[in-house]
């Protein structure tokens, strides 16, 4: 018989991480621990307040969580058509199945331990969630560096930390402090380094108003980079699909995709806007079911995507990284969003590494 524990936990970051929409300085999330007498499996559910379209008061996110762990008890299957509007929620009950029913060797589940603690993840193997190599910890999955928002000298020594470390796309979080400052960081990186060297990326968060957005766009395209994600604030169709047409910089979007989690809607706004790439996280964009229909509706629009975290700890960052191997095969060479794992003083410890800029799974631990 199926049974589910909810277990609430705070984690705290080691430095406040900023974002164009204000500074995270702790993250909430609830551990869901699904076991059948013989197995166990995790999954985390971690929405992002005032951000995630499941987002909510605690004690509710906790009242509603439990009632879909309780249907799932009681049937076996996880509600997808109801849980379509809580992706955080989708998301972990997701990754504790697959944990659960992993049998592949040699990356056998925590699970076969009746009273496993989260800690004992620690020592044991990570359930294998999809057979590919990456789960194997045969190859690494290439990554961005994140240089979070600060003031020059901070970012700049971030950027630096970044570069040592052997990363060669580095993604900024610009639209916070003084654009000036920001136009200076970048002109002073690729004077420093050629896009041949490293790839650029911006993340605005919605931090540019309309009216500016173009002319921004315009100056920071001097400098050669990838993309910017989302660059005005989300839910203005009309004036991105125009910044998408107009600006001399690939624009991705981000944000403009929570609480979108129909089908026909999601096809519906790429056709309006139009945007170069979309950039996926499971927990804002309806689990991994969601993020799957997310990229064969972009790849029907000749639009492409990747796949990023959203500040989880180690064990949504495993599912989310597993996730993104088995959707984009054995060779990525397109560097994904997956090393927030880092960021915490009291994450959930797992055998992932960064070795370079490569997310791997320890074979050794």
């Amino acid at each position: 018989m199926m049974k589910i524990d909810i277990e609430e936990r705070v984690l705290h970051f080691k430095q406040p991480a900023g974002t164009s929409r204000g500074v995270y300085t702790e993250r909430r999330l609830w551990l869901v621990k699904v076991s059948n007498g013989e197995n166990i499996g995790y999954g985390e559910c971690a929405p992002l307040l005032d951000l995630s379209c499941d987002a909510m008061e605690p004690s509710i996110y906790n009242k509603v969580l439990r009632g879909f762990c309780d249907q799932l008890e009681q049937t076996g299957e996880i509600p997808y058509e109801a849980m379509r509007n809580y992706p955080s929620m989708l998301f972990g009950l997701e990754t504790a199945l697959l944990a659960l029913n992993s049998n592949l060797s040699p990356l056998s589940p925590v699970a076969k331990l009746p009273n496993c603690s989260l800690l004992a993840i620690a020592s044991h193997p990570l359930p294998l969630l999809f057979d590919t190599a990456f789960s194997r910890g045969e190859v690494g999955i290439p990554i961005n560096g994140l240089v979070w928002m600060g003031n020059y000298e901070e970012m700049l020594r971030r950027m630096e930390e970044k570069l040592k470390q052997g990363f060669r796309c580095v993604k900024l979080k610009v639209g916070a402090i003084d654009f000036d400052e920001e136009m200076d960081l970048v002109k002073c990186i690729r004077e420093r380094f050629s896009r041949h060297e490293v790839e650029l990326r911006l993340d605005a968060n919605g931090g540019f108003s309309p009216d500016e957005a173009l002319y921004k766009l315009e100056l920071l395209s001097q400098y050669a980079i990838h993309s910017i994600e989302q660059p005005i604030k989300q839910k203005q169709w009309s004036l991105m699909a125009e910044l998408c047409r107009e600006s001399p910089l690939p624009i991705a979007l981000d944000e403009e995709l929570i609480g979108i989690n129909d089908p026909d809607a999601k096809r519906q706004m790429l056709r309006i806007i139009k945007p170069r790439y979309i950039v996926l996280k499971p927990s804002l964009h309806g689990g991994m079911m969601g993020c799957r229909e997310w990229i064969q509706i972009a790849k029907e629009e000749g639009i492409g995507s990747w796949i990023t975290s959203a500040l989880e700890s180690n064990i949504g960052l495993n599912a989310i990284a597993q996730f993104c191997s088995d959707v984009y095969g054995d060779n990525i060479t397109f560097p994904q969003g997956l090393g927030t794992g880092q960021l915490f003083t009291d994450n959930i410890p797992m055998p992932l590494e960064i070795r370079g800029d490569k997310l791997w799974i320890s074979k050794n631990s």
